[in-house]
């Protein structure tokens, strides 16, 4: 993805408290489930619609180190495991990035202040 990000702001339907996380996830999932959830319902940006990029960020972080796991227990890691958490990694900071949850996306100005800068001249 090339180019510059639209910016993040607050949605008048932005889901107000932290649902519990869904019974298809496993413990790994659950584990990031938790400790994301409350910083995107403090931002006010999360909302129904966005659901399953939340919900496949979090498979992807959990095989990640579910991954990780194997290859930590494998004398000689298998090459398709090893492709595979690459892959998981790829997706998961993709995903993170369209939620605000990495550096660059949070240093956005919205996400920082709550406010769209580039449109304060019109107030």
């Amino acid at each position: 993805m090339k180019g510059r990000k639209p910016e993040l702001v607050e949605d008048a339907d932005a889901i107000a408290s932290v649902p519990k996380p869904p019974s298809f996830l496993s413990r790994h999932g659950k584990a990031e489930w938790r400790r994301v959830m409350p910083l995107l319902i403090e931002r006010k940006i999360l909302t129904d619609a966005d659901m399953g990029c939340l919900e496949n960020y979090c498979v992807a972080i959990a095989r990640v180190r579910e991954f990780e796991q194997a290859i930590r227990k494998a004398a000689l890691p298998d090459l398709a495991i090893v492709r595979a958490q690459d892959k998981a990694m790829q997706t998961a900071r993709q995903l993170a990035a369209e939620l605000g949850l990495t550096p660059v996306s949070r240093s956005r100005a919205n996400v920082r202040e709550g406010g769209n800068e580039e449109l304060d001249f019109l107030e």
